[in-house]
């Protein structure tokens, strides 16, 4: 590993190492820094398909030592039912690898300029009153958003003077993924009308976790929203144009919001979906409707019923202007 960052170095192309790149985020990403100008190295679970594995803190340390820009995006997907193992799972994917990169970072000899760290605009609660900013934004209580708290207390732990840290907390990423091809999917099969909140079993996967657990223990859901609950979304594209925006702008540290500024809600997601498929027909699906199709799913109804409103003060305050701001015009352009 130090012959290749030697090889970097003397060919004048700062390092930028990658954690949990194997996602469709983490794939655009790398192709992006290519042409920024960095060369890569990458962190992961596979020794197939990175320059280093979790399993090897050592040769992760030794990656980080003078590189330039680390980002990670490691995590399990959240795309799956919250049982007791798939709960463990994405908190140890999130917080111990976290933690790994941060005490590579403090024993570095030449740590990273900056570090990027994802996190989530999950992490606000469910908000049908006013949106939520950096600055006056409502931090919310539960599963998902007990995981945000941690991972985000994780990466900001202890004192790193030389390095600037930045947590992203990314809207839903619209583009080759989970979430926008679930959805695509529902609206070609004519199932893509709204999603409404409505009255359920109470279940217990949604309580807290963590030594500071959050909520109910027993989750009963939220008021109907009849398929008006906010969907904060953003374009791949205007991700990786935040992260190079941020890269360049050395006042910016802390949370920052990476959501476009024009907040949709779900019904006029899933309509701006149906323009895409061309399906005209788009049936609704009440909560009970809804939850028996997840269970099919392996998927949780909260990426749809949750109301997240939140608004990305800082960017837009530091000067960024994102691209895609219509839903119609992002679903058109991803699913053409």
């Amino acid at each position: 590993m130090g012959g290749q960052r030697a090889s970097a170095a003397a060919a004048g192309a700062p390092i930028a190492v990658v954690a949990g790149s194997s996602g469709f985020i983490g794939g655009e990403l790398l192709k992006a820094l290519k042409s920024w100008g960095y060369e890569t190295r990458t962190v992961g679970r596979s020794h197939s398909r990175a320059d280093a594995t979790w399993d090897a803190p050592e040769v992760i340390a030794d990656l980080v030592d003078d590189c330039d820009l680390l980002i990670n995006l490691a995590g399990r997907s959240v795309g799956c039912r919250y049982n007791d193992a798939n709960r463990h799972e994405i908190w140890d994917s999130r917080i111990d690898t976290t933690r790994t990169l941060n005490d590579a970072v403090r024993a570095a000899s030449a740590p990273p300029r900056l570090w990027l760290n994802a996190s989530t605009a999950t992490i606000y609660r469910h908000a049908v009153d006013r949106p939520q900013t950096e600055g006056n934004g409502d931090i919310g209580e539960g599963f998902s958003v007990d995981i945000a708290k941690a991972w985000e207390k994780e990466f900001f732990a202890g004192t790193l003077p030389a390095t600037r840290r930045v947590a992203l907390r990314m809207a839903i990423v619209l583009g080759d993924g989970a979430a926008l091809n679930m959805l695509a999917t529902a609206a070609r099969f004519g199932a893509g009308g709204p999603q409404h909140e409505g009255r359920w079993f109470p279940h217990r996967r949604y309580r807290g976790i963590g030594p500071d657990a959050s909520g109910p223990t027993v989750w009963h859901g939220h008021p109907p929203t009849h398929g008006r609950q906010r969907f904060s979304w953003v374009h791949i594209d205007d991700v990786l144009r935040a992260i190079r925006f941020i890269d360049t702008h050395a006042d910016l540290s802390g949370p920052i919001n990476v959501s476009n500024p024009q907040v949709t809600d779900n019904a006029a997601l899933m309509s701006a979906l149906r323009k895409a498929v061309r399906m005209p027909l788009g049936i609704p699906a009440p909560r009970w409707l809804l939850e028996i199709g997840m269970i099919g799913l392996q998927q949780e109804s909260e990426l749809v019923l949750k109301s997240r409103w939140v608004l990305p003060e800082r960017l837009e305050s530091a000067g960024f202007a994102f691209k895609w701001t219509d839903i119609e015009a992002a679903t058109k352009h991803l699913l053409r």
